[in-house]
This record gives C-alpha cells, structure tokens and sequence, in this order.
C-alpha cells in the first residue's frame, strides 16, 4: 500500500514563495490560486495555452479550461510547511515500525474509518483557541 509520488500543489500554492496575493477573507488569510490551465492563465500567457494543447486557439471564448482560479489557505513558508509534512510522515512511519518508505509501503494497512470514527479522531467537545501548525479547522 501507498503511493510513489504526491500532489501537493493547494498546499504549495498557499506559500510565501507562491505566486498571488495574500487576501483577507471572513477574518482568515488567503492566497490566490490560479491553476495553469484555468480560463485566466490560459487567456494571459500563450505557454498555458501551449501546455495544453490549445496555443492556436485566439479567442478567450474558444478555450477549454483543465483549471481553476479560487483560493487556498495562506500557510506561511515553504520549508515550515515541508519540515511539518516531513514530521507527519516520520509519525506514521513510528507507528507502523518504518525504517524508510518502501518499508512504509510494505507495513501500511489501509482501514474503513465510519464518520462517527472521523469525528472521534478530531478535537470535539472543546472550543480550539490556537490552531496547530499541522492542523487546521475547517472554515
């Protein structure tokens, strides 16, 4: 079990190092996102376009977007963000006995989580006053 790579992008995109501007947002940070193959990157910039397979195509109208424009939660840094991921996944490798990842591929168990379990498994019955680095509520 377990994967060979990873997506990342929402979390990168809400980055210092990301482009697009922070906004405030119903008392929260936010970034703005805009995917490469959203109407709004692909109407700016020919290599969007070309990116995906679209770079003849001259009118706005005429484009089929494979992206979007919205916005993600501002996380500060890139390498406070990856030092959490990287702690996170030491975690779980200690849980399972995971001396690297293949072992953690070897020794990963997936199991069905009810959402009374999911439910069990986050803070409930207390009112959270500081949010931990590694861990957001929903908004």
């Amino acid at each position: 079990a377990g994967a060979d790579t990873v997506m990342m992008g929402s979390l990168f995109a809400g980055t210092d190092e990301a482009p697009g501007e922070i906004i405030l947002y119903q008392g929260r940070s936010y970034k703005v996102y805009r995917g490469m193959g959203s109407l709004g990157a692909m109407s700016k910039a020919k290599g969007a376009r070309e990116r995906y397979f679209q770079d003849d195509v001259d009118e706005v109208n005429k484009l089929v977007p494979e992206g979007i424009e919205g916005r993600v939660p501002y996380r500060g840094s890139l390498s406070f963000n990856v030092h959490q991921v990287l702690g996170g996944l030491r975690a779980g490798m200690g849980y399972t006995g995971s001396k690297d990842i293949g072992a953690l591929q070897g020794n990963a168990r997936f199991i069905r989580v009810s959402n009374s379990g999911l439910a069990e498994n986050h803070p409930h019955d207390v009112i959270v006053t500081k949010e931990a680095p590694n861990y957001r509520l929903k908004s």
